[in-house]
């Protein structure tokens, strides 16, 4: 184990020797081996990287807006420059099959492209003759120091995505604790951020356990707090930053339902299906892993399910003919498997069982093959909470208001999608279902990223979401300044006073 390389904690544009004596083994789950090591920063190490953010924050807020999205635009073009080795990071380390995991480098290269933006999205607004004389100017200014505590699905898009990139550009400085499991990644987007110009101290990584993490909920130089994980986590990464006084967004776990109603052409709805619940493992909070359909087409959409998850490969992340790769650590395994073992347990119907799959020459790793049960009801947690890996719910209803209110009970409400041709219902779903993100036909209804990416319920706790004008109001604070020239009424004045009465 000794042999193995050992990350290091980023802090002040330098790469330190930690003092830790806590380590986690990094592993690559298509074949269980490890592949790294990494340190649980200390307490003394994540207030160093607080402090070196806080010093490089007025020089890096005094920097023109145009001059730091220049330098996200040359960090675009390293990123696109090293996507190959990135993707290969992105496999390794998370279980990514190759064509998921430049997916997950190319959302961050979308955000990076989004920072590009700032000079544009960071204008404020302003009126003239508010009142008689005075004028009235909006700016938006940055605030100082964000954390951002990321999980491990997504290894780029969301650390080097959704969080570094627009907090920086919006003239704040970053402090970043990545996934445990999954650090490689942001450790060598680090290293471009370098190369494009990033200044020391903008930008810092340390990885650390949850019991250190907690510094950056309470310590007074860290003005706010973006989080993605679990429910239960992000209440309280929500709960504590806000009491301590900061802004906070917490993005969390996810129940995503689909109602597939009887107009739905089956095969093209299976396919939309297929990616949604089984692409990256299942392992994203918009992953697709509960149909509602109606009874009529229930027998037929699921035979086209078994059969397109039948034609799939699983395999390594790194070959590039996988279909379905590995979950990402052999915890994560135990904890699907667990799950399918409660769902048989709670009485779901086990139409396809991905338990003992094993890949030749790759034993050893973490996989688990297309999973689906039907006939799940509502009193199944199987159906009802996040297992997040490859596991399908068919829930049965006997037609849409009994589907779309099955659909509403449920706690989380990330997303919600409905597969139909009638425009009718279409609307009336997209009007009426508490998902936070709606897809009408669109399997994974994930926005650009000019829009939020907006979860509703227990799926998010804050207000300003990340992604689009709600990331730069979110990194950023409103000024307005009125002013009124004293000169200008003089003048006025002068002139009264010299009239002669004429016309």
């Amino acid at each position: 184990m000794s042999t193995l390389p050992i990350m290091r904690p980023y802090i002040g544009g330098q790469w330190i020797e930690s003092k830790s004596e806590r380590f986690n083994t990094i592993h690559d789950p298509s074949t269980g081996k490890p592949i790294a090591q990494v340190p649980c920063c200390t307490r003394d190490e994540v207030e160093a990287a607080i402090a070196a953010a806080r010093a490089a924050y007025p020089a890096w807020k005094s920097t023109p807006v145009r001059k730091r999205a220049s330098i996200m635009m040359k960090l675009r073009n390293l990123i696109e420059r090293d996507m190959e080795e990135l993707t290969r990071m992105v496999a390794t380390e998370n279980g990514k099959c190759w064509s998921e995991a430049a997916g997950d480098v190319g959302k961050a290269l979308e955000m990076t492209e989004l920072a590009c933006s700032a000079p544009s999205l960071l204008m404020g607004e302003s009126l003239m003759d508010t009142s008689s004389g005075y004028d009235t100017t909006l700016y938006r200014e940055p605030m100082g120091v964000f954390a951002g505590i990321a999980p491990w699905n997504f290894p780029a898009m969301i650390p080097v995505g959704w969080m570094a990139p627009l907090a920086i550009v919006c003239g704040n400085t970053f402090v970043l604790k990545p996934a445990s499991t999954t650090p490689m990644t942001c450790m060598k987007f680090a290293e471009l951020y370098k190369e494009a110009g990033v200044p020391d101290g903008v930008f810092n990584i340390v990885p650390c356990s949850r019991s250190e993490a907690e510094i950056l909920l309470t310590h007074e130089d860290v003005r706010g707090v973006t989080f993605v994980g679990s429910t239960e986590v992000g209440l309280h990464v929500y709960s504590t930053a806000a009491a301590h006084g900061k802004r906070v967004q917490a993005l969390c776990e996810a129940k995503n339902h689909a109602l597939v109603l009887k107009d739905a052409p089956i095969t093209r709805t299976a396919a939309g299906i297929m990616n949604s619940a089984f692409g990256c493992a299942g392992e994203r909070c918009m992953a697709l892993p509960a149909v509602v359909v109606e009874e009529e087409i229930a027998d037929a959409l699921v035979a086209e399910l078994v059969r397109l998850c039948r034609q799939q490969k699983v395999g390594p992340a790194y070959d590039k003919t996988s279909d379905l790769g590995p979950v990402g650590s052999k915890g994560h395994q135990k904890f699907v498997l667990d799950w399918i073992e409660k769902g048989i347990q709670e009485g779901a119907q086990l139409v396809l069982d991905g338990r003992g799959v094993k890949v030749e020459g790759y034993e050893d790793g973490y996989y688990i093959g297309h999973t689906i049960f039907d006939r799940v009801t509502e009193d199944m947690t199987i159906g009802t909470r996040e297992v997040f890996g490859p596991v399908l719910c068919i829930k049965r209803v006997k037609d849409f208001e009994e589907g779309l209110a099955l659909m509403n009970r449920n706690p989380y409400a990330n997303g919600s999608v409905i597969f139909t041709q009638s425009g009718h219902y279409a609307r009336e779903f997209a009007k009426r279902t508490d998902g936070g993100m709606v897809g009408v036909n669109v399997g994974i209804p994930v926005p650009i990223g000019v829009f939020p990416f907006c979860g509703h319920k227990k799926s998010f706790f804050g207000d300003l979401h990340c992604h689009g004008k709600d990331a730069f109001r979110f990194y950023t604070e409103s000024k307005c300044v009125t002013a009124r020239w004293f000169d200008e009424e003089e003048k006025q004045k002068k002139s009264v006073d010299t009239w002669d009465g004429s016309l």
